[in-house]
C-alpha cells in the first residue's frame, strides 16, 4: 500500500471496502434478471427464427438455426388473411383507446376538481364497473349487440373494450389527478377560462405520464383480448388477430412456418412500442398509484 493510500484509509476517506454478502447478493440478483430475461426473449426468438424456416425444416430440428433465410411463409401469413385482422386490430384498438382514455379522463376530471351531488357514491359507482365479469354479461350483450345491429362490426367490440376499461383507467387517472395543485385551475377561472377549457389545457398535459401508461395498458388489452373478438365477429373482415390467427391455423395446421411468422408479426407491433415507451410507462404508474 503506497503512502497515499495509507494516510486515506488512516483518515477516513479511502473507498469502504464491500461486504462478500453484498457483492454475492448483487451477483446472484443479476443472474437472475438474466435468467428471466432469457426466459421471456427465448420462445419470441424462436418463433420469429422459425418463420424464416420451412416446414421440413422445422419437423427434422425445431431448435437449429435457417439453414437458407426466406420471407415465403412472412409474405404468405400476409396474403392469407393476416392483413386484415391486423387492420382490424389496428381499427378497434385505435379507435378504443381514444374513447376509453377521453372518457376516463373527462370523469376522473369531475371526480376530483368539480363539486357534484353524491360525488362519493358517484366514484363508487364507477369504480365498482372493475368488479363486473364480462362472462356474466356476454348472452344479454350478444342479444343487445344483435338489436343495434351491431353484431359482426368492429363497432361492437370498440363499445364493449370502451365499457369495460372505463372503471380501471378512471381509477388510474383520478388517483394521479388527486395530487395535481388545484391553484392552476383557480388562477385559471380568475382569467375566465371555462371547464373545458382547463381540462384540455391545463389538466391534460400535466397528467401526460399516466395518460401514456393508460394508453399502453388499453393496447396490452386490445391487441391481445380473444373472448369478445371470438363471440362479437365471425367474418375474417371484422376478426382481430388472435381470433384470425386461430382460424389460420386450423385452415394451415401442418404449415408451421406459416403459423410462426405470422405470431411473429402479430407479437411485434406490442413488442415494440412496449420498448419504445416502457420509461413513460413505468413513471406514469410509479407517479399515479404511489402517490
Amino acid at each position: 500500500m503506497t503512502a497515499t493510500a495509507e494516510h486515506a484509509a488512516e483518515d477516513g476517506m479511502g473507498p469502504a471496502p464491500r461486504a462478500p454478502w453484498a457483492v454475492i447478493g448483487r451477483a446472484m440478483l443479476q443472474a437472475l434478471l438474466v435468467a428471466m430475461a432469457v426466459l421471456v426473449l427465448y420462445p419470441l426468438a424462436w418463433m420469429a427464427l422459425n418463420g424464416f424456416r420451412s416446414n421440413t425444416e422445422i419437423f427434422n430440428d425445431p431448435f437449429a438455426l435457417p439453414q437458407h433465410w426466406s420471407f415465403a411463409a412472412y409474405a404468405a401469413a400476409w396474403q392469407n388473411g393476416v392483413s386484415q385482422f391486423v387492420a382490424s386490430s389496428l381499427l378497434v384498438t385505435g379507435v378504443s383507446i381514444v374513447t376509453t382514455v377521453f372518457i376516463s379522463a373527462w370523469a376522473a376530471y369531475g371526480l376530483t376538481r368539480t363539486r357534484i351531488p353524491g360525488q362519493p357514491l358517484v366514484t363508487g359507482f364507477i369504480l365498482g364497473g372493475m368488479m363486473l365479469s364480462p362472462t356474466v354479461a356476454l348472452v344479454p350483450l350478444v342479444r343487445m349487440m344483435q338489436d343495434f345491429g351491431l353484431y359482426n362490426t368492429h363497432w361492437a367490440l370498440i363499445l364493449l373494450y370502451t365499457a369495460f376499461r372505463v372503471p380501471f383507467t378512471t381509477f388510474l387517472i383520478r388517483a394521479y389527478m388527486l395530487d395535481l395543485p388545484r391553484d392552476l385551475d383557480e388562477a385559471a377561472r380568475m382569467d375566465g377560462a371555462s371547464e373545458g377549457q382547463i381540462f384540455r389545457r391545463i389538466i391534460l398535459p400535466l397528467c401526460r405520464p399516466i395518460l401514456v401508461s393508460c394508453v399502453i395498458l388499453h393496447i396490452l388489452f386490445a391487441w391481445n383480448e380473444y373472448l369478445f373478438a371470438m363471440i362479437f365477429t365471425n367474418s375474417p373482415s371484422t376478426q382481430t388477430l388472435p381470433v384470425g390467427l386461430t382460424s389460420l391455423m386450423s385452415k394451415h395446421g401442418t404449415d408451421f412456418a406459416q403459423v410462426f411468422a405470422a405470431m411473429t408479426i402479430s407479437a411485434l407491433p406490442i413488442v415494440i412500442v412496449f420498448f419504445l415507451t416502457q420509461r413513460y410507462f413505468v413513471r406514469g404508474l410509479t407517479e399515479g398509484i404511489g402517490k
